[in-house]
């Protein structure tokens, strides 16, 4: 059976007339007449009784007419809960982003997403921007958030640039990093972040620096510079608080620019169609937009 004669059966049962019925269905008395054939037939059981006072409902029929409405009343539910998909924003987000903008840019971003549209669920990954890459191209994730310029064929969108800093305790000045003993403290990252560093610097000096730390983490190198242990470079969006006992020199590239990191948005167009990651779209966009702000004043 089908919702149709589910309907029919529940309206007879409340008109208990045959002629009332078929006015209230849109058809004639003859069609519904056989309509009702058809249904009883398919449950081999005698669901109305004909009397001239009109529909006698047999004892079969009520337990057949109770499991119409019940399905009538779930068809109505589920519909329901169909049409509310398409005002409201579920499932769930599936992120992989770079760790320094996991870390430092994406927590206030998420936590609005989530006070916004509290239907949704978010999946998060962090990791280096080839990771995120090899993520998108494999299908785990619906965006990525990338640091650097990467060769990407899809839907590319920048969100950010962020100024690099030198930053230490003693240090003041960018002509004293090539004759200071203290270590140059640097933290793992992808390729390109090292290659512009690298470029930078011999562009700069043309000598290396004289003693250097590595470390796993940016937070580490970052918290080893705040500590006076020696000096890093770090970029803008890691240096968000204000701290008083920290110098922090922007990178020259030449009298008239810095050296900057820049963050993009990358995915594919089938994504960027779901509901939950249009949602995403919007707060991240107003985020953005008042960072790029922030950095123009």
């Amino acid at each position: 059976m089908n919702s149709s004669e589910f309907y029919i059966l529940s309206v007879l049962a409340k008109e208990k007339n045959m002629r009332k019925a078929a006015e209230r269905l849109f058809v004639s008395q003859p069609a519904l007449s056989q309509r009702l054939q058809s249904i009883e037939k398919q449950w081999n059981t005698k669901i109305f009784i004909r009397t001239q006072k009109g529909l006698l409902i047999t004892p079969a029929g009520e337990k057949i007419v109770e499991f119409a409405d019940e399905v009538l009343a779930k068809d109505a539910k589920v519909r329901e809960e169909i049409s509310s998909l398409d005002k409201e924003v579920h499932g769930t987000l599936k992120i992989a982003v770079a760790t320094i903008i996991g870390q430092y840019w994406l927590p206030k971003i998420l936590k609005e997403y989530i006070q916004k549209y509290p239907n949704a669920r978010v999946s998060l990954v962090t990791g280096w921007s080839s990771d995120i890459v090899k993520s998108l191209y494999e299908d785990e994730v619906h965006i990525g958030i990338i640091r650097g310029n990467p060769e990407w064929k899809g839907i590319k969108q920048h969100l950010l640039s962020d100024d690099l800093y030198v930053v230490d305790t003693e240090i003041k000045s960018l002509e004293e990093l090539p004759h200071t003993e203290r270590p140059f403290i640097q933290f793992k990252s992808d390729s390109t972040y090292y290659q512009e560093i690298q470029v930078w610097w011999h562009k700069q000096f043309q000598t290396p620096p004289k003693r250097t730390i590595v470390v796993d983490q940016i937070e580490t190198c970052k918290q080893m510079a705040l500590n006076g242990i020696g000096y890093a470079i770090l970029p803008s969006v890691t240096l968000q608080e204000e701290y008083e006992t920290i110098n922090k020199i922007p990178l020259a590239r030449n009298e008239d620019s810095t050296l900057h990191r820049d963050t993009w948005l990358i995915g594919y167009e089938s994504s960027f169609k779901l509901k939950q990651v249009e949602a995403f779209l919007d707060v991240l966009g107003e985020a953005a937009k008042g960072q790029n702000n922030k950095n123009l004043n």
